[in-house]
């Protein structure tokens, strides 16, 4: 799969459509930034009128995602990722369109070139930040990320 703004969401309708029909959408993905956007709604609120938590973590949690399948993409190897880790902090409501932005792509090459050459799972953390319309910040997750080389 050729990494296209397209072809992952359409990777979302089929391979994870709950967060498709909680409206989680890639707007902008490079070697080291992607920018995920959701917007609160019906289908994605929680009983205080913002969006929940766990619909925060799946689009904070694509903005990394996207960048490791990305340059797993680019090895050319078979290489299976997993989150190992999450940590969150919500810090506003999230009302409005949310954005979820990860600039932290350069942290993925050299765990996989490790993988690629020991064998051994690698492990890195990567950080998502939320902010709404008004650019304030409304959340932040960490996520853990392990890689490994199949054998």
């Amino acid at each position: 799969m050729e990494f296209t703004v397209k072809n992952l969401n359409k990777f979302l309708f089929f391979k994870l459509p709950s967060a498709f029909i909680c409206g989680v959408r890639v707007k902008e993905i490079n070697d080291t930034a992607c920018l995920v956007t959701v917007r609160h709604r019906w289908i994605n609120q929680n009983p205080f009128n913002s969006m929940y938590f766990a619909v925060q973590a799946m689009a904070a949690e694509l903005s990394t995602g996207a960048l490791v399948m990305r340059q797993i993409h680019k090895s050319g190897k078979k290489i299976s990722m997993l989150v190992a880790n999450n940590k969150g902090n919500f810090s506003k409501k999230a009302t409005g369109r949310i954005k979820f932005s990860c600039n932290e792509g350069y942290k993925i090459e050299e765990a996989i070139r490790n993988t690629i050459a020991t064998g051994e799972g690698q492990t890195f953390w990567m950080k998502s930040i939320g902010t709404d319309e008004k650019g304030v910040q409304v959340s932040e997750m960490d996520f853990e990320w392990s890689v490994r080389i199949k054998q």
